[in-house]
């Protein structure tokens, strides 16, 4: 055990969160742009300053905050993965909230029609199925078709120094991934912002006029604790790190926790049988209709992970063993993955369904993400900001 922490400490940089300077904190490179203009934003519940937020701190700063634009779960980040969000106010000072979550996902010309600038403040999680990348993505293309800059105010990822997964196949290219990059991508918001201009991923190959404030005191290899969960169903560190290998149980038949205390700790299904733990789903916050809800699932508990298995902070790599395990144990393997092709569209293509199918081991599987990896470090150096 000592040895680990002693790698741990080579390995990443142990500072404190209060260290690291967001963009958003750094006013004077920023206000300057926005004085005398009418800006719109697109942030949520994590846009925060200290513990006040963005919105309020504009406001209060005599910037012209005409409207803002909330993601998916909300400008509050209370709504469940895949609920509609609806227009409204923010309900403190008649701030009109434009959904960009559900069949509305770009802004129109006209939500735009009144608009001088655009902030974009939102924390990620560096998972490129995690769907604040799509609304970056859309609200990029639709500033640049109507002439107007981007502001994208830098925030750490909290995976900001794992890079692996296979690269995305564009045929299967949806709002949960809309770029050829792999599952992790170690970089920033802005570092992200900056390679979706630079590679012309924008439709007819549009550039926008984009400025990335910059995060200080930070680096790709530091441990970053975020002061507030990201979504509903990410409620803890160890959670954060463990969802973009979770995460493709979604496209199964086994829960992972939604509708517990345990989201993305835990993963089980009613007849994956002989385990020892067993969780019951059950609607709450977050999470209104959870897989099997009200059934006893029987699975694996990894909330003690870190005390006997270190390995995905010091490798930064996917663990496939929870998935393959799963599989090569389910009783019912035609029912395993869900049908639609959601697995899919999480993994990227249809090769590793077809792998884990095959019965090919987690090294064969790896070696056929190598030359994606390769070429897509390649392409991500050009727009690194930090170490």
């Amino acid at each position: 055990m000592r040895r680990v922490l002693l790698t741990l400490l080579l390995i990443f940089n142990f500072s404190s969160a209060e260290d690291v300077v967001v963009g958003a904190e750094d006013f004077d490179s920023y206000l300057p742009l926005l004085k005398g203009k009418r800006v719109a934003l697109v942030v949520n519940h994590t846009s925060l300053i200290g513990d006040r937020h963005l919105l309020y701190f504009l406001l209060d700063n005599n910037i012209n905050v005409v409207k803002v634009f909330a993601p998916e779960h909300g400008f509050r980040g209370i709504l469940d993965a895949g609920e509609s969000v609806s227009d409204g106010e923010d309900g403190m000072r008649n701030i009109k909230i434009i959904s960009l979550y559900g069949k509305h996902k770009k802004p129109s010309n006209r939500d735009l029609s009144d608009v001088d600038i655009v902030v974009f403040d939102i924390q990620d999680v560096g998972v490129r199925f995690y769907t604040y990348l799509s609304t970056l993505h859309y609200v990029m293309e639709s500033v640049a078709e109507n002439g107007l800059p981007i502001v994208v105010l830098d925030r750490p990822n909290p995976n900001g120094a794992r890079i692996d997964g296979e690269v995305l196949n564009f045929r299967y290219k949806s709002f949960i991934g809309l770029h050829p990059v792999p599952i992790l991508y170690g970089m920033t918001i802005g570092e992200y912002a900056r390679m979706i201009n630079g590679e012309g991923w924008l439709k007819g190959n549009l550039k926008a006029d984009l400025k990335v404030i910059p995060l200080q005191n930070w680096n790709h290899n530091m441990r970053y604790h975020l002061k507030v969960k990201p979504s509903p169903n990410l409620p803890n560190e160890l959670s954060i790190y463990l969802y973009p290998s979770l995460a493709l149980f979604e496209g199964t038949i086994f829960s992972v926790g939604r509708g517990t205390n345990m989201q993305f700790q835990v993963y089980g299904d009613p007849h994956y049988h002989n385990r020892n733990f067993s969780f019951t789903p059950r609607p709450m916050f977050g999470s209104r209709h959870p897989k099997h809800s009200g059934k006893i699932c029987y699975g694996v508990d990894l909330r003690d992970l870190p005390a006997r298995d270190t390995s995905f902070y010091l490798k930064g790599e996917l663990n496939l063993c929870y998935l393959v395990e799963a599989y090569n144990n389910y009783p019912y393997k035609r029912k395993f993955f869900l049908k639609g092709g959601f697995f899919n569209r999480l993994a990227g293509s249809d090769k590793l369904k077809k792998q884990i199918e095959a019965g090919l081991s987690i090294d064969e599987i790896r070696k056929s993400w190598e030359n994606g990896l390769r070429q897509f470090r390649e392409i991500r150096a050009k727009y690194l900001l930090y170490p």
